[in-house]
C-alpha cells in the first residue's frame, strides 16, 4: 500500500482540482488551498477574476513560494534548523497581523523575499530575547510580547525591555499596566457598623447577607479572579478557597463555573479555550448570568482573556470576538435586567460598578469592602420619592465625585454622610403609611397636602409627626377602622370575627366576606389584644386557621397588589377586575370595603386615595362608580346576622358600635343570633 500510495499515478490521485481540471492526491490538493486568517483553517478556493479572495486570503502561488525559500535559524525552538519561510510565519513567534503584513507587503512589491527573510530572523530573535521577560499575569505568567500584542505596552516599551533599558517593575510601575495584568479591587467582603470585617461567605453563613446575593458576590469573585478572603488577606482558586474553609462545598460547583470566565470555557466542537462572551454566544452559559459576570470583569479592570491571561483593551476584545457591539450596548444602557447585583442596605438592584461605589477600602490592606448599615430603626425610602432623587442630579467640587454631575440618590447613599445624617433626611421625607414607609411627595402627587404643607415640612416648619397626626393624611396614610369584630349585646363580649364564627354567632359565609374586607382594606384585626396583623402573620399567631389561608391572601392582593400576567407590574384592584384576575361581584366587594374606610388603596404607595386621584390613576371610573352609587341588592355584599338584610359594608360600619378602649368598630350581636347562624 505504501509503495501504491508513494507511486501516485492516475489511478491514486482520487481528487480534482475544480479550477485546472486537474486529479490530485490529497496532498496535492492542500497544497492548493488557502488559509483563512481569522480561523486557521484550510479553504479550497474557486477562482473567480472580479473576486477579492487573494486579498484577504494566503493564495497558493504566495503559499508555494514561501514553502520554496529555506532559511538556517540560529536561535529558539528551530535554533540550527533549516526550515521553511512558511513554516516560519506560521510559528507562535507571529501575530496574524505580522503574517499578513509580511504576504500583503510581497504581493504588492514593496517587499522582495531576501528582505522578508531578513526582518522575520530579527523578530524571532527578538522575541527569543524577550521569552525570558515575563509578567504576573491573573493565573499565569504573561511575555512581553504578549502585552505588546494587546496594545498595553508600547514597541517602544518592549525594545527597552529587550535592550535591557527597562526592567519589569518599571514597565508594572504604570497604572494602567498593572490594572490589566491583576486587575482592580473586586468586592472582598462586609464591613459591620462596628468595623467588623467578614468574608462574603462568613456573612451569609450569619444570614447578614442573603444566599442570592452572598452567591452573585462569590461569582463575581470568581469571575475576576480569585475568591477572597478579606480577614487574613489571601485570594486563593475555588478548588482552594473551599480546602481553605474560605466557601463551603456546597457553592463549588457553582463557583468553578464562573472561575472559568478567568481560566476560559472549552468550546465543545473545536477543543478550544474561549471566553466568557464566546462561551455565551455558544449557549454554553445562560446570558443575564454571563452578563453579570461580564460587567464584574469590566468593572474591574477589563475583559479577562482566559488564553493569555491578563485582561485586556476593548479594541482588542472586540478583535479576538471576546466583545461586541450589542453587548456594549447593553452594559452601557443598563436596564433593571442587566443590574444583576443588590445592595442589601437600599434594596436596590445595581451594576456592579454601582455597588463598588458604594464600598470603602480597608486602610490596612487596600481592599474593597461593602457596607452593612445598623437594621434598628432604619428608615427605607421607596415609590416617586426615590425616583426624584434618583432622577436629580447635583454638582459636586470636592472628593472622588469632584467636578462630575451625580445623583442626589447616589449622594445620600455615599461615604459622605453617616448612617446618623443619612436617617435624619430621609425621616424628614418619610411618613408612615399603611404596610411601610410613603414619602410627602406622594402625600403631594396624590392631593393629600398642598404644595404649602410640602414646603413647610422639606423647611423643618412642619414635623412629620404633626403631619401624620392631621386628621384627612392620617386617614389617607392607614384608613379609617373596618368592621374588627363583634360585640355580644348584653355581655358586652368582645370576638374576633373568626372566634365568632367557631362559636356559631357568624355563618361560614358571613365570616369570610368580613375577614376578607378586613385583608382588602389593610389588616387581619384581633380586637382582643388591638393588633393588626398581615394573613401569614394572623396564620402564626393563630388568629386564623389554615383553611382560610389561600381565600384571605388573595383578598389581601386589594392591599399588596396583582400581577399583571402580560407585563409582570404591580396592579390595582380596580384594573385586576377589568382583566378579569378576580370575579366581578367579589372585587366591588372589596373595592366597597375600601371606600368605606378612607379611598381606593394605592397597591404602589400604600396609601387610600382621594375618589378624583383613583380616577386619574385608572383606579377606579364612572361605569364602576354608577354601580356604588345605584346600591342594588345586587351591590350589597355583606350580611347583617341580626336583622337578617344584606347591606353594604358602609351600612354595616353605620351599625356597628366603637370600642372605647381601642377605637375599633364592633358589629353588635343580639345573644340569641346564634341560633339563626347555626339553622
Amino acid at each position: 500500500m505504501n509503495a501504491i500510495l508513494e507511486d501516485s499515478g492516475d489511478d491514486t490521485k482520487g481528487f480534482f482540482d475544480p479550477n485546472t481540471n486537474d486529479n490530485l492526491t490529497y496532498l496535492q490538493l492542500l497544497d492548493r488551498c488557502v488559509i483563512d486568517p481569522s480561523t486557521g483553517l484550510t479553504l479550497l478556493p474557486i477562482h473567480d477574476p472580479s473576486s477579492s479572495l487573494n486579498h484577504t486570503f494566503i493564495g497558493y502561488d504566495i503559499k508555494k513560494v514561501f514553502k520554496g525559500v529555506m532559511v538556517k535559524v540560529t536561535c529558539g525552538k528551530y535554533m540550527g534548523m533549516t526550515v521553511s519561510l512558511w513554516e516560519l510565519l506560521m510559528s507562535e513567534y507571529f501575530t496574524e497581523q505580522q503574517r499578513q503584513a509580511f504576504i500583503e507587503q510581497y504581493r504588492n512589491k514593496t517587499l522582495t523575499i531576501e528582505i522578508i527573510v531578513t526582518k522575520v530572523l530579527e523578530i524571532i530573535e527578538h522575541s527569543v530575547k524577550t521569552a525570558n521577560v515575563v509578567f504576573e499575569g491573573i493565573r499565569e505568567k504573561v511575555t512581553a510580547n504578549q502585552l505588546a500584542e494587546a496594545d498595553i505596552i508600547t514597541e517602544n516599551d518592549l525594545a527597552d525591555l529587550r535592550e535591557g533599558k527597562k526592567t519589569v517593575k518599571d514597565v508594572t510601575e504604570n497604572e494602567s499596566v498593572q490594572t490589566y495584568l491583576q486587575g482592580k479591587p473586586s468586592i472582598a467582603g462586609v464591613m459591620l457598623p462596628d468595623s467588623q470585617i467578614m468574608s462574603v461567605y462568613q456573612a451569609r453563613q450569619k444570614g447578614i447577607l442573603r444566599p442570592g446575593t452572598s452567591l452573585v458576590l462569590l461569582e463575581a469573585q470568581a469571575a475576576t479572579g480569585f475568591i477572597i478572603d478579606p480577614i487574613a488577606n489571601r485570594k486563593f482558586s475555588v478548588d482552594d478557597a473551599v480546602k481553605a474553609r474560605v466557601i463551603g462545598a456546597d457553592l463549588h460547583a457553582k463557583l468553578s463555573s464562573a472561575e472559568k470566565a478567568v481560566t476560559g470555557y472549552q468550546d465543545p466542537y473545536t477543543g478550544k479555550k474561549i471566553s466568557l462572551f464566546q462561551a455565551m454566544q455558544n449557549d454554553l452559559i445562560v446570558k443575564d448570568h454571563g452578563i453579570r459576570l461580564l460587567e464584574a470583569q469590566i468593572a474591574t479592570g477589563g475583559i479577562i482573556d482566559p488564553v493569555n491571561s491578563h485582561r485586556i483593551p476593548v479594541h482588542i476584545a472586540y478583535k479576538l470576538g471576546y466583545f461586541d457591539t450589542e453587548m456594549n450596548q447593553i452594559l452601557c444602557d443598563p436596564t433593571d435586567d442587566t443590574k444583576g447585583f443588590f445592595d442589601p442596605n437600599t434594596h436596590e438592584n445595581l451594576t456592579y460598578m454601582q455597588l463598588l461605589s458604594r464600598c470603602v477600602t480597608d486602610q490596612s490592606t487596600d481592599l474593597c469592602l461593602l457596607t452593612i448599615k445598623g437594621n434598628d430603626k432604619r428608615v427605607t425610602i421607596g415609590g416617586s420619592a426615590k425616583e426624584v432623587f434618583q432622577t436629580t442630579y447635583v454638582s459636586v467640587r470636592y472628593g472622588r465625585f469632584s467636578n462630575k454631575k451625580v445623583t442626589l440618590w447616589d449622594l445620600i447613599n455615599s461615604e459622605y454622610l453617616s448612617e446618623e445624617k443619612r436617617q435624619e433626611l430621609l425621616k424628614r421625607y418619610n411618613v408612615n403609611g399603611l404596610r411601610g414607609k410613603v414619602s410627602i411627595l406622594e402625600l403631594l402627587n396624590s392631593a393629600i397636602i398642598d404644595e404649602k404643607t410640602y414646603k413647610n415640612v422639606l423647611e423643618g416648619k412642619l414635623t412629620i409627626k404633626d403631619l401624620a397626626e392631621m386628621g384627612t393624611v392620617r386617614n389617607f396614610l392607614s384608613g379609617t377602622s373596618c368592621i374588627a369584630g363583634v360585640i355580644l349585646q348584653k355581655s358586652n363580649q368582645k370576638m374576633s370575627i373568626y372566634q365568632a364564627k367557631k362559636e356559631g354567632y357568624l355563618t361560614p359565609g358571613t365570616a369570610l366576606c368580613l375577614l376578607e374586607a378586613q385583608a382588602a382594606t389593610g389588616f387581619i384585626i384581633d380586637p382582643i389584644q388591638d393588633r393588626k396583623l398581615t394573613v401569614e402573620e394572623a396564620l402564626k399567631q393563630k388568629v386564623l386557621v389554615p383553611e382560610l389561608y389561600e381565600k384571605l391572601l388573595a383578598a389581601e392582593k386589594a392591599v399588596t397588589g396583582y400581577k399583571d400576567p402580560y407585563t409582570g407590574k404591580t396592579i390595582s384592584l380596580f384594573e385586576a377586575i377589568k382583566k378579569d384576575l378576580i370575579v366581578k361581584q367579589h372585587g366591588i366587594r372589596l373595592l366597597e370595603a375600601q371606600i368605606a374606610t378612607g379611598g381606593i388603596i394605592d397597591p404602589l404607595t400604600g396609601l387610600h386615595l382621594p375618589l378624583e386621584v383613583a380616577f386619574k390613576k385608572g383606579y377606579f371610573d364612572a361605569d364602576l362608580n354608577k354601580i356604588l352609587a345605584d346600591q342594588s341588592d345586587d351591590t350589597k355584599g355583606f350580611f347583617d346576622p341580626t336583622t337578617q338584610e344584606n347591606l353594604t359594608y358602609m351600612e354595616m360600619l353605620a351599625r356597628c358600635i366603637k370600642d372605647p378602649e381601642t377605637g375599633l368598630f364592633l358589629l353588635p350581636i343580639r345573644f340569641d343570633a346564634k341560633c339563626h347562624a347555626i339553622y
